[in-house]
């Protein structure tokens, strides 16, 4: 094993990926910012001015200074010690969107002030900042950007602090277990819905046409799978539960049709060399038949999912998509 991976090793194993973090003495580390290091350098020339002129007016100034310094890193330091925090799960985004961690701070001891935690390695403007009340809570929401499409892991977090002086820069390193899916990026607007194909063994219907649902009302039918519960008449429906007989739904211009394929195959008009463009495609032809209350199917090269509606099946297709092998991941 070479030093570089001795090194991770040991890193790795003092900074488990845990969705919750204690702070304290093995964690937290701690050193002189930029207006500290002056602060430093104008006390040693204090002190070298004060020895040469045998100041003593020179030197109470010079261990007076150096003084509130050592205090003023002490209660940096403290300032993190023995504060936790956790992680709520977060929700899956879109790629392209922001991700937003909600974090919780649990304090057991005396007030917080000026705890800011930010992802490893990004500016200092994209910093959250919040105030922890004694033997109290507090929440904060960060922003990240949400990276490429795929079931992704969330990078280190800092939790820093500069309080009460800013003359030194405490910190902690926090890797969180959590993971966070990055769905393709729908296409907008979305295209219309391809024609339907005819099911490989000849049972489906061949090239029906998806009608989307009208608005403009008709008359009243029987509810017949797949139909929006939207446009159920609920103000019928305890009297057809007592009589026995379907309930009754809205009859719209353009019912929309039975069953839909998202169709791999369907999806490379214009962009037959472009998987990514074909994964935003088919994106946003999922979102487009939940909204329209339509059952769907997903065909891609690496396998068939079933037609159904509703959350789970969403989120199925989207996962899917989103791990469909590719340059983007």
């Amino acid at each position: 094993m070479t030093p570089r991976e001795r090194w991770r090793a040991w890193w790795d194993a003092r900074h488990p990926r845990r969705d919750t973090h204690l702070m304290g003495q093995n964690n937290v580390y701690i050193l002189p910012s930029r207006p500290g290091l002056a602060f430093c350098l104008t006390l040693a020339l204090l002190l070298l001015a004060s020895i040469n002129d045998q100041l003593s007016l020179g030197y109470m100034l010079s261990f007076l200074l150096a003084g509130a310094g050592l205090a003023s890193m002490h209660s940096t330091h403290g300032n993190l010690r023995a504060l936790s925090l956790d992680l709520k799960p977060p929700g899956a985004v879109f790629a392209g969107e922001e991700l937003r961690l909600e974090l919780r701070l649990h304090n057991s001891g005396r007030a917080r002030f000026g705890i800011g935690v930010h992802a490893q390695g990004s500016p200092d403007a994209e910093i959250a900042w919040t105030d922890v009340p004694a033997r109290g809570h507090a929440q904060l929401q960060l922003r990240l950007p949400a990276g490429a499409r795929g079931l992704q892991t969330l990078p280190p977090l800092q939790i820093v602090t500069r309080f009460p002086l800013g003359l030194f820069r405490a910190w902690s390193i926090w890797r969180p277990a959590a993971q966070v899916w990055v769905y393709p990026r729908p296409e907008t607007p979305a295209p219309p819905f391809p024609p339907q194909r005819a099911d490989e063994d000849g049972r489906g219907e061949a090239l029906v046409a998806l009608r989307q649902q009208g608005q403009d009302f008709e008359g009243v039918r029987d509810y017949r799978r797949g139909d929006s519960m939207r446009l159920v008449l609920w103000k019928k429906a305890a009297l057809s539960l007592q009589q026995g007989t379907p309930l009754s739904v809205r009859e719209t211009q353009a019912p929309a049709a039975r069953t839909l394929w998202l169709d791999w195959r369907d999806s490379g008009h214009g962009i037959a060399s472009d998987e990514e463009a074909r994964l935003s495609r088919l994106s946003a032809w999922v979102l487009a038949a939940e909204k329209l209350q339509a059952p769907y199917g997903l065909r891609l090269p690496a396998g068939e999912w079933p037609p159904a509606l509703g959350p789970a099946q969403r989120q199925l297709c989207l996962e899917q998509l989103a791990l469909h092998p590719g340059a983007a991941r």
